[in-house]
């Protein structure tokens, strides 16, 4: 079972993380799990912010959404979001780079999800070689199915993040309608295609070697 840790302890266990790396010489790689809505970018963004700065990159799993023309061709549209709807060997590759990146090495440009277009747009995150740690958050990190299954191996920390249902649920159907949605379908989506994703991570959970409650 992932130990249970609180925000406080989240960060000062990133920041073991990021001496590890920095006494090493190496990289670290932690990753962070969880369904939509329960606060992946949030603690994301909160752990970039209590680290000194320049000492980590953000690199979330997003950037590899198949777009919308591929997944029309593929008949999975209305799956978005979906395990099979992302090139996760695409994301094996770029963690495979991002570990094995020497100091001398240019940077590696990692992909993005721009929300306002619904679409991922190729390199659009800088990764400095000298980035002692790479943080990457996504739904599937933990996921033992095809190419997901080799991403356990290659982060150095896994964590898994909670919220509880009602208020993710809040929290994914305002995302929805800020990027878009009208009320009813930002609705219908986080109860639909969302839910079954989430229902599907939360049986990684166990593969975590961090809990991190949000509320």
């Amino acid at each position: 079972m992932p130990a249970e840790l609180s925000i406080q302890q989240a960060v000062d266990t990133a920041r073991v993380l990021l001496d590890e790396a920095l006494r090493s010489g190496g990289r670290r790689l932690l990753g962070i799990a969880g369904a939509p809505g329960a606060g992946k970018s949030t603690l994301t963004a909160l752990l970039a912010r209590e680290l000194p700065a320049g000492s980590c990159a953000v690199v979330p799993m997003d950037g590899f959404h198949l777009a919308d023309v591929a997944l029309k061709q593929l008949g999975r549209l209305e799956r978005k979001g979906a395990p099979d709807t992302f090139d996760a060997a695409g994301y094996v590759a770029l963690l495979q780079r991002l570990r094995t990146a020497m100091p001398q090495d240019p940077p590696v440009w990692a992909p993005m999800f721009e929300r306002e277009l619904e679409q991922p747009l190729a390199g659009a995150i800088e990764v400095p070689a000298s980035v002692p740690l790479v943080i990457t958050e996504g739904n599937y990190l933990l996921c033992d199915d095809a190419a997901w299954a080799q991403v356990h191996a290659m982060l150095d920390a896994r964590w898994f993040v909670e919220a509880p249902q009602e208020l993710r649920h809040t929290w994914l159907i305002a995302r929805h309608e800020r990027f878009g949605k009208p009320p009813a379908a930002a609705r219908e989506w986080a109860l639909g295609p969302d839910e079954d994703n989430a229902r599907l991570i939360a049986e990684t959970r166990d593969r975590a070697d961090v809990l991190v409650q949000l509320s």
